[in-house]
């Protein structure tokens, strides 16, 4: 289940990317989410409505909930939309965000006091170097965009981290629906102010700009951006960020099929290192749990419940 539920979020997440470029030639960025998130927070507020999962909650377990909706979809999703609007390529935008498994695993122990083993910290290490090695790829194709367009994808990375660990400080879980309601209410809220204030509201005719928001939510919003914080639930904070390892590949891949992006030799070793970043990982978590179990209720009680398998 496990395996399962990490390729969808890998392949559902990557196409956010991808769908970020389908929209880019029809309309801004801005443009795009608010149409993106407009009619997604509609719905979700109708199908939330008759719901029992918002008894018992505070005002102030909803107000964390917006915080993180600002963070991990606004801040994270304009900064992304931004640097592929202006020409980094969806590969590159992927790679850049795929920092942030290093910056999340080291947070986590003082942070989250989750425990990452020497194991996990060659995975990440390693997965940074199939990062590296494919954005070299990519910077070499000369592609003419201005280098400060790449500092913005950081911004948004940087973002969504904030996000991961202010969910992860909660003390009282939400219910993943729920959640989402909140996330994405305060998304099209945002986007919408935005879009209103800069005349780019209104939306293009044109069907590639529809097909691209029918993309973004179904697969970006539903299936990559719910089962991030599935995952996150399940697994913890190092698990779930060091699949962020194989967006930049896989985006890759996407970008060349999609878009004749460059995908070279230089970016299947990237892929092939991202893979045995997962792996590593993976098996150092496995390997540190049965070599800590007589202390595990001692690292258990240390962690959020949410973070507990």
């Amino acid at each position: 289940m496990n395996f399962l539920l990490s390729t969808a979020f890998v392949l559902c997440w990557s196409s956010g990317f991808i769908g970020a470029k389908l929209g880019a030639g029809s309309a801004s960025a801005v443009t795009i989410l608010m149409w993106r998130f407009l009619p997604l927070a509609v719905i979700l507020i109708i199908i939330t409505a008759a719901r029992t999962s918002w008894r018992g909650l505070a005002v102030r377990d909803v107000a964390r909930q917006a915080v993180i909706g600002v963070l991990s979809q606004s801040g994270y999703l304009l900064t992304v939309y931004y640097a592929i609007q202006l020409g980094v390529s969806s590969g590159t935008t992927a790679l850049i965000d795929g920092v942030q498994p290093l910056v999340a695993g080291a947070l986590a122990g003082p942070l989250l006091r989750q425990y990452v083993s020497r194991g996990q910290w060659l995975g990440l290490c390693l997965g940074v170097s199939g990062v590296v090695i494919v954005t070299r790829a990519d910077a070499a194709a000369g592609t003419g965009v201005a280098w400060w367009a790449y500092l913005i994808p950081f911004l948004g990375m940087l973002s969504l981290v904030a996000a991961t660990f202010l969910e992860g400080r909660s003390h009282r879980q939400v219910a993943p629906v729920v959640a989402m309601t909140a996330h994405c209410v305060t998304s099209a809220a945002i986007f919408t102010a935005f879009a209103i204030s800069t005349g780019a509201a209104k939306p293009p005719a044109e069907l590639a700009f529809w097909g691209a928001i029918i993309w973004l939510v179904a697969l970006s919003t539903f299936g990559g951006y719910g089962l991030y914080w599935i995952i996150l639930r399940r697994s913890g904070v190092t698990r779930v960020n060091t699949l962020m390892f194989l967006m930049a590949p896989v985006t890759a891949v996407w970008g060349a099929l999609m878009f004749d992006e460059p995908f070279g030799a230089q970016t299947v070793i990237g892929l092939v290192v991202g893979l045995a970043a997962v792996v590593i990982v993976h098996r150092g978590d496995a390997s540190s749990t049965r070599g800590r179990e007589p202390d595990t209720d001692r690292v258990e009680t240390s962690r959020p419940a949410e973070y507990r398998a």
